[in-house]
């Protein structure tokens, strides 16, 4: 979805697929906004040229809250194709005036981003944790070392992390340990992370924090596919609610509540 200056850009398709678009007159200092779907990089790079061939604009912003491909910041082989690198490329070629994201996936996206600023998300965090959560009983648990060194620094809060069990055949998860500050009395937990596909890591996270004496687990992800209705976590009754903010996750379901960073 594309917003110029918060007016929404109608994306018509020809027979063939291709797009067609009709972009207002804009002046000055422009903003676009784009909550990627599937594959618009080209949608975007067209109405970017439109506007700086058509138009008089000065400064021209894109707001990018979720970079597409930065689960691919590294390629094994010589027949991968390092699409994080390209799709970078691609958005450095429209040569933003400034490019604004939300809690990267991977350091090395801003690292090929030029002229980029990564959003804040500690308030969002912070209300959301005294929201739900006494400080006098109750845990933060981070689903892996990574997630706890990107935020545990952000809120003051107890916390334990998970580490990982896998089967090195399938790479499929198929267990967690628990490191850190667990209660002895029954708490509550809010379980934080960047992203979510289908929800396995959170599926384990919250098995084990139950079988740990958890009674409310509560899961915040700045980033939430729409797969995740598809897995088995969001049925599996260990979560309680799951928290989002308004990047990609386009469902409705009573389960999901969008906060912050609109």
């Amino acid at each position: 979805m594309f917003r110029i200056n918060d007016v929404q850009i109608a994306v018509e398709r020809f027979p063939d697929g291709t797009p067609r678009l009709n972009v207002p007159f804009v002046s000055g200092d422009v903003r676009i906004e784009w909550l990627y779907e599937k594959d618009e990089e080209m949608i975007l790079f067209f109405i970017v040229n439109h506007i700086r061939d058509r138009y008089p604009v000065n400064y021209v912003t894109l707001y990018m809250p979720y970079i597409p491909h930065a689960r691919m910041d590294r390629t094994k082989n010589e027949e991968e194709v390092f699409t994080l690198k390209y799709f970078c490329d691609l958005v450095n070629l429209m040569k933003f005036d400034k490019v604004i994201v939300r809690d990267a996936h991977s350091v090395v996206s801003l690292n090929m981003l030029d002229n980029v600023i990564q959003e804040p998300i500690d308030r969002t965090i912070k209300k959301l944790t005294e929201r739900l959560l006494d400080p006098e009983k109750d845990i933060v648990f981070y689903p892996d070392e990574g997630s706890s060194r990107r935020y545990s620094g952000m809120i003051p809060f107890t916390y334990a992390y998970g580490m990982k069990k896998r089967d090195w055949d399938t790479g499929k998860i198929i267990g967690l340990d628990v490191l850190g500050n667990i209660p002895s009395q029954p708490f509550n937990v809010l379980i934080i992370d960047d992203i979510s596909s289908y929800g396995g890591t959170f599926l384990h996270s919250s098995k084990k924090l139950r079988e740990m004496g958890a009674e409310k687990i509560y899961l915040y992800v700045t980033h939430c596919e729409n797969s995740v209705l598809d897995g088995e976590m969001i049925r599996s009754g260990y979560i309680e609610k799951i928290y989002t903010t308004r990047s990609i996750y386009t469902g409705n379901d009573p389960m999901i509540e969008v906060i912050g960073g609109d």
